[in-house]
């Protein structure tokens, strides 16, 4: 009996083992493979990021800046294209797709392995950038402080203090200047760039950062950070900074201020934007010994420095 039993057990075993499915026939077959996304994709003269969406299983929409000063919309070129593995799009990289139309679109499809297809709507909106354009300085402003959660910042233009500066040098050289920025063209990662050309004014002067109280602290290294003279500039949308290439090869970056705006920095205190305005991060740190003074809130613990500028 125990003998017909153990036979009986080994059958069913190599039965059981017999009906195990193979784990990587479906895989290399593709048939477990739906997926048919686009992922990334870049045409040239596209400014930024795309946006891409999902719609549905069949549909998608594809948003993006393109630079209409520089594109035929009859014939704009795709630069690059990942979608989803092993999935296959109805355009390749270096052809073309016409958006000469109305709506300023096409359409791309992506099949799966398995034959599903997703339609995606590919939308160009055309990109004006908004840096262009020359620009008068009308403020200089910093928020700093140490403490101030107890009191110790400040939200100040640097000339509500003119006896903590030169009369002649200080930021007020700074009031009568021009920046000017021209277009030059655009990256492979849709980041404009150009030149830039901060113009002296009347007095022909650049600010120079001086604290003239005790102690007198030279503070261009926290202040000058827009370029003098010319310079190079490039707009990071998808980072929504500008950096500035100086002649020596130094570097500095902001966030252009395109519009009125009021910017909440904690504390009770806000920044009003009345026009535009070039916003900088400056590296100062705690002082404890000299909080609530003008010396702390421009010399050791600056934070934020505005250069409040007006479009012409």
């Amino acid at each position: 009996m125990n003998y017909i039993l153990k036979i009986t057990l080994l059958v069913l075993v190599v039965v059981q083992f017999g009906c195990v499915k193979d784990p990587f026939k479906e895989f290399e077959e593709g048939s477990w493979n739906n997926e048919r996304s686009i992922l990334e994709i870049q045409f040239e003269h596209q400014v930024g990021a795309a946006q891409i969406e999902r719609d549905g299983p069949e549909s998608g929409t594809i948003t993006l800046g393109i630079n209409e000063l520089a594109v035929d919309f009859s014939s704009v070129k795709l630069s690059s294209l990942v979608v989803s593995y092993d999935a296959n799009a109805s355009v390749a990289v270096g052809e073309t797709l016409n958006f000469d139309n109305t709506e300023k679109s096409a359409t791309v499809s992506v099949t799966s392995p398995t034959g599903l297809t997703r339609d995606y709507t590919i939308i160009l909106e055309p990109f004006t950038e908004t840096l262009v354009g020359t620009y008068e300085v009308t403020g200089l402003v910093v928020w700093g402080g140490t403490g101030p959660e107890y009191g110790g910042g400040a939200v100040l233009a640097m000339m509500d203090k003119p006896w903590a500066w030169d009369e002649t040098t200080g930021p007020a050289a700074e009031l009568d200047n021009t920046i000017t920025f021209e277009l030059g063209g655009f990256t492979a990662n849709g980041n404009s760039y150009g030149t830039l050309t901060h113009s002296a004014g009347a007095d022909g002067l650049y600010a120079d950062y001086v604290f003239v109280l005790d102690p007198q602290t030279d503070v261009n290294h926290h202040y000058r950070k827009l370029p003098t003279g010319e310079a190079q500039w490039e707009r990071n949308y998808a980072t929504g900074k500008v950096t500035f290439t100086w002649a020596d090869g130094s570097t500095s970056s902001c966030v252009y201020r395109e519009a009125p705006t009021t910017i909440d920095v904690g504390f009770d205190r806000s920044k009003t934007v009345e026009n535009q305005a070039f916003e900088f991060v400056v590296d100062g740190v705690d002082d404890w010994d000299n909080i609530y003074t003008d010396y702390d809130k421009f010399v050791k613990r600056p934070r934020t420095f505005w250069v409040d500028v007006k479009k012409q």
